[in-house]
């Protein structure tokens, strides 16, 4: 299931079998299947465990490796999180809140192993599910924050972006690169084409997230792969 921007009531869904799409994508060469639990971003805990488990158990079982999120808020929630096998956790929401939280994920699992999720809107770093009223700390103090704790990799999504086909918000990711010039970045929403996928490598990016033109055949991932390999 793909939302737009975020909301609930723009949702459509490409596959009633996430295990079976798992599988599409690593039959077609996927490096990392990101997976996320809508319904427990929105309330706040895990909600789909059992699901989320069996598709990185299905997926590992294939070859790709997967990080999970969505709902995990707390140290006991990464731990089950890793439990269902996946190699990295991405957070969001109790990151920005807490950033003794993150320095603690950091000591315990690694810096490899542990995503900041930077949902961005207006300038603001927000997370608990992008609900209109969310709030959160301004992007560069987010950003300085969870550097500052020894997160290592940022996934940075631009809210008004997602799921809309209308390319990434370049400036946006250029900011961040700018702020954490040592992160690994990891571009999301937007991205529509192979062109916006060599764009984002142009720009300093160290990967990107792809979900509604993938689901809905506007390139695959050769041709992905295909732009990468294409001089700067």
């Amino acid at each position: 299931m793909r939302l737009q921007r975020g909301d609930p009531a723009r949702a459509t869904v490409y596959e009633r079998e996430p295990v079976a799409a798992a599988l599409r994508w690593a039959e077609q060469g996927a490096d990392l299947l990101h997976i996320v639990d809508l319904d427990g971003a929105f309330a706040g805990r895990m909600a789909q465990y059992a699901a989320v488990a069996e598709v990185v158990v299905a997926a590992s079982r294939a070859g790709v490796a997967c990080e999970v999120g969505g709902g995990i808020r707390d140290e006991t929630a990464v731990t089950l999180a890793f439990a269902t096998g996946a190699q990295r956790v991405v957070l969001g929401t109790a990151l920005l809140a807490d950033r003794s939280l993150a320095e603690r994920l950091v000591l315990r699992h690694g810096s490899a192993r542990l995503v900041a999720a930077l949902d961005v809107r207006d300038g603001t770093a927000i997370g608990e599910g992008w609900g209109p009223s969310a709030r959160g700390p301004a992007l560069q103090t987010a950003v300085a924050d969870l550097v500052a704790a020894g997160v290592a990799t940022l996934e940075v999504t631009a809210i008004t972006r997602d799921g809309t086909l209308a390319g990434p918000d370049f400036a946006l990711l250029e900011r961040v690169r700018h702020l954490a010039p040592d992160a690994s970045l990891i571009a999301s929403g937007g991205i529509r084409n192979a062109a916006d996928i060599r764009a984002l490598r142009d720009l300093g990016c160290d990967g990107a997230i792809l979900g509604r033109a993938m689901y809905e055949g506007a390139f695959t991932l050769e041709d992905a792969r295909a732009a990468l390999r294409e001089a700067v």
